[in-house]
């Protein structure tokens, strides 16, 4: 076990700790969209299956968009290769981006759609939390568009318990891990290029690429910056922030 991979999964483990994203007896369903950080985490996540103290399974699903370039073969190849239990959702995004006139925004439907199918899986399969594989970059840039386009101080957490208790919590074990530790171990693996977006354009004219260029210009003056934003977001003080007071109740 390289020490790259064995900081990923101290760093997940955590992580898994701090927030108590895995619980004895949990199912769990891991999105694998066949890109780095998902592979990633479902290699971090079988390795923390065979050391933690608790019982998990683990079952792992790609949703395939319906582009010949998105790779799901080699994907499926990828995940039988691993010895991974994998399942394949199929939609015809493009078909359904054409017909409910989306094609300025295809990023959003395609999120939708691909969300309601992981729940419904997830049902199917009677998993109760599903696994995503952002990482520290990805919250810190969530947190930087919610702010500066006025959605409020929010970002992607840790744990995400639903509003529909028939859908899975949502748990990003890599929260707190930057891409660049990421990007360093996909490098010692032989990971099929795949997950390749056709809308990748509009993505990356979007929020999410721009702040991402933010965060790499800031990080020149503040090295520290990721790890910063995590402990801020941490430390939330109400008092000291723009938030209007409830009206005081009048005594009869």
């Amino acid at each position: 076990m390289s020490n790259v991979f064995k900081k990923l999964c101290r760093l997940a483990g955590e992580t898994v700790a701090k927030y108590r994203l895995i619980e004895d007896g949990d199912r769990i369903l891991v999105g694998v969209s066949g890109g780095k950080d998902s592979l990633t985490l479902m290699h971090v996540l079988t390795r923390l299956q065979q050391a933690a103290p608790v019982k998990f399974s683990l079952e792992c699903v790609t949703f395939d968009p319906g582009f010949p370039e998105f790779g799901t073969p080699e994907i499926e190849a990828y995940c039988r290769e691993q010895q991974w239990h994998h399942r394949t959702l199929k939609m015809d995004i493009a078909a359904i981006v054409q017909e409910k006139g989306f094609d300025r925004a295809p990023c959003v439907l395609c999120s939708r759609l691909r969300r309601g199918k992981l729940y419904g899986l997830a049902q199917e399969l009677n998993c109760n939390k599903l696994a995503l594989g952002q990482h520290l970059d990805d919250i810190v840039s969530s947190m930087l568009i919610s702010l500066c386009r006025g959605q409020g101080l929010t970002t992607m957490a840790p744990r995400v318990q639903p509003d529909d208790p028939a859908h899975p919590a949502v748990i990003r074990p890599l929260a707190l891990i930057p891409e660049s530790l990421i990007v360093e171990y996909s490098a010692t693996l032989a990971l099929p290029r795949t997950g390749i977006c056709r809308y990748r354009e509009q993505l990356q004219q979007g929020d999410r690429a721009y702040f991402k260029g933010v965060i790499e210009s800031l990080s020149e003056y503040i090295p520290d910056l990721r790890s910063n934003i995590a402990h801020s977001l941490g430390k939330v003080e109400i008092d000291h922030l723009l938030v209007v007071p409830p009206p005081e109740e009048k005594t009869p």
